[in-house]
C-alpha cells in the first residue's frame, strides 16, 4: 500500500534542510522540483549531518543520480558539511505523490499531467478514456508512442490543434 505525500519535517533544523533540498529541479523536467514530483521523501538534520531520502520515479530512473548530486551540492553550498542522500524503492513512487502545483507546472510547460490516481495493486483497474491537450484543452488526442522523451512519459498528438505533446503517465 502506498503512503501519503511526504511531509515537511516539523523540527527547525530538518525543515530548513528540507526547504533547501526541495529547490532542486528534476533534470528531465526542469520546471518541476523534486518536492513537486514527490521524490523528496524525508530529510533529517542534526548539527553534525543531513540525511535525505529520495524515491526514484522508476527503479531504473536515469535522473536519480543527478538529483542526488544536485541535492548534495545544494546543501553543501548552504553550509552543511556532512550530507548523505539515500534512495528507497519501498514504497514505490506513484504519480499520486505529485503536488497540485507540480501538475499545474507540467501543463504550463506543455506536458499533460497525470490524470486520475494510480491503480491500486488489487481490484479493478481504471481505464483511461482521454488525455487533455495541454495546449488547446481538447480531449481529441491519440497516443503516438507509449514511450515519450523519457520512460515516465508517453508521446501524444492532439487531433484538434495537431500539436504533439508528452503525457506524464499515471504510475
Amino acid at each position: 500500500m502506498q503512503t501519503a505525500h511526504a511531509q515537511r519535517p516539523t523540527d527547525h533544523a530538518s525543515a530548513t534542510a528540507w526547504d533547501i533540498a526541495a529547490q532542486v529541479t528534476d533534470p528531465e523536467v526542469p520546471v518541476l522540483t523534486i518536492e513537486d514530483l514527490g521524490v523528496l521523501r524525508r530529510v533529517v538534520a542534526t548539527p553534525d549531518h543531513v540525511r535525505v531520502v529520495l524515491t526514484p520515479t522508476y527503479s531504473g530512473c536515469p535522473a536519480i543520480e543527478q538529483m542526488r548530486d544536485d541535492v548534495m551540492l545544494q546543501l553543501t553550498a548552504a553550509g552543511y558539511g556532512d550530507v548523505r542522500v539515500d534512495f528507497t524503492l519501498s514504497p514505490s513512487w506513484t504519480t499520486d505523490w505529485m503536488s497540485d502545483e507540480g501538475r499545474r507546472k507540467l501543463e504550463e510547460y506543455g506536458i499533460a499531467p497525470p490524470n486520475g490516481s494510480a491503480p491500486v495493486r488489487r481490484g479493478p483497474l481504471p481505464v483511461q478514456l482521454a488525455v487533455k491537450c495541454p495546449r488547446c484543452g481538447s480531449l481529441r488526442t491519440r497516443e503516438v508512442s507509449r514511450y515519450g522523451s523519457t520512460a515516465c512519459k508517453a508521446h501524444y498528438e492532439c487531433l484538434a490543434c495537431l500539436e504533439p505533446f508528452d503525457f506524464f503517465k499515471v504510475h
